[in-house]
């Protein structure tokens, strides 16, 4: 109790701060006149738990049938700060509203570190600490199934309230936080996605790479666009001056400070980080393309280097050695009537079947199992059906 009759005397102190008090006088208002309350609120314990972000759309393609959910351990600072690589989950809606489980993919992140509280004021008046994750939760999934598909029900339920309100489809971004005590789940606040909810609905706009180069390193791409320009690598926010205009920052991790020279450059790179972290949010706003959590990429990319950053190539970013060539177009999608005959898609790569939704069509007509197993599951048939017997 006394962390909490501590935080009351501050704010009642608050009262007679010079602000507060220059305040009163300037307005002309009695200091013995004026009142304070408080109002105490439990806390949600997810420094025991867990927390994340969620989107009600797809965040690269702005795909509108999915729920996209991120989660790691522990206060959700880090999940925004990018310093963890979270989980993340797909849910599709039109079958989540008929009952069904539709979790149709999830990635495991590597969640290495969580922020939690310090149980008493650390030096410097710091409340968390930064404490590593056990082995065995790192490689383990952060929610449950059902856990999941609660929180994507949640996400629709918001989604339909905001857009009932606003008498137009809004997409939303979500934040949540999960008791670790009670392992309920909270939904913290909520608040209209702004990047693809703002962009032109008849027009897509594709990159393509006329032919691909070494690859110095990959991780999760932001967007569907492709940058170039001369590497700046940046180990410190105190050299963030350093960066000139039409260059490739490459960094561990942003923050709200490093904003004004995301500004500037044509592409991001981070060693850390998911598709919810500060530099992946930044680089949808301005419209570049951004790799985050390549793990190494401050290591194997050196300043003056020319650089190629590719988001055009699905749920995979890659960063290439040298100016690549590339070309780009912009679609004017069709509105007027449809064929009589169903126009269906041939999806030979499922990476680009959010983005290619787009494209005014009646649903997949073929989608080769062999590039299924290939891109995504990743392990030989006969691999898996005899997965205990691997040696």
């Amino acid at each position: 109790i006394r962390p909490l009759l501590d935080a009351c005397r501050k704010v009642y102190a608050s009262l007679y701060t010079d602000r507060a008090i220059a305040y009163r006088v300037h307005k002309g208002f009695e200091h013995t006149a004026v009142a304070l309350s408080i109002g105490v609120q439990r806390m949600v314990r997810s420094d025991l738990g867990a927390s994340g972000v969620l989107f009600t759309l797809d965040t690269e393609s702005g795909f509108r049938d999915v729920v996209l959910i991120t989660a790691a351990w522990g206060l959700g600072e880090y999940v925004v700060q990018g310093t963890v690589t979270p989980d993340e989950y797909y849910v599709f809606k039109p079958t989540l509203a008929s009952g069904r489980r539709p979790i149709v993919r999830r990635q495991l992140g590597e969640k290495a570190h969580k922020l939690v509280y310090a149980g008493s004021e650390m030096a410097g008046g710091a409340t968390t600490v930064d404490v590593e994750v056990a082995a065995e939760d790192r490689n383990r999934y952060t929610l449950s199934d059902d856990q999941v598909l609660e929180l994507a029900r949640y996400a629709v339920a918001i989604e339909a309230h905001y857009s009932a309100r606003n008498d137009r489809p809004m997409p939303m971004d979500v934040e949540w936080a999960s008791d670790g005590p009670s392992g309920d789940l909270f939904i913290i606040q909520a608040r209209p996605e702004t990047v693809h909810a703002g962009r032109p609905a008849h027009e897509l706009e594709t990159y393509r790479l006329e032919r691909r180069g070494e690859v110095l390193v990959r991780g999760k791409s932001v967007g569907h666009r492709i940058g170039q320009g001369r590497a700046r690598v940046i180990a410190s926010p105190r050299d963030m001056n350093t960066v000139e205009a039409g260059e490739v920052l490459v960094t561990d991790i942003t923050d709200p400070d490093w904003e004004p020279v995301m500004k500037r450059s044509a592409a991001i790179v981070t060693n850390r980080g998911g598709r919810t972290c500060h530099a992946a949010i930044v680089a949808r706003e301005l419209g570049i393309p951004a790799v985050v959590g390549t793990g190494d990429g401050t290591a194997r990319i050196a300043t003056g280097a020319e650089l190629t950053v590719s988001c055009a190539e699905g749920d995979t970013g890659y960063v290439y050695a040298g100016a690549l060539p590339f070309r780009t177009q912009v679609h004017k999608l069709a509105t007027g009537a449809r064929p009589r005959t169903h126009v269906m898609m041939n999806v030979g790569d499922p990476d680009h079947a959010f983005h290619l939704a787009r494209i005014p069509n009646d649903g997949v007509g073929l989608a080769r199992m062999e590039f299924i197993i290939s891109n995504l599951i990743r392990i030989h048939p006969a691999a898996a059906l005899g997965y205990a017997d691997l040696s």
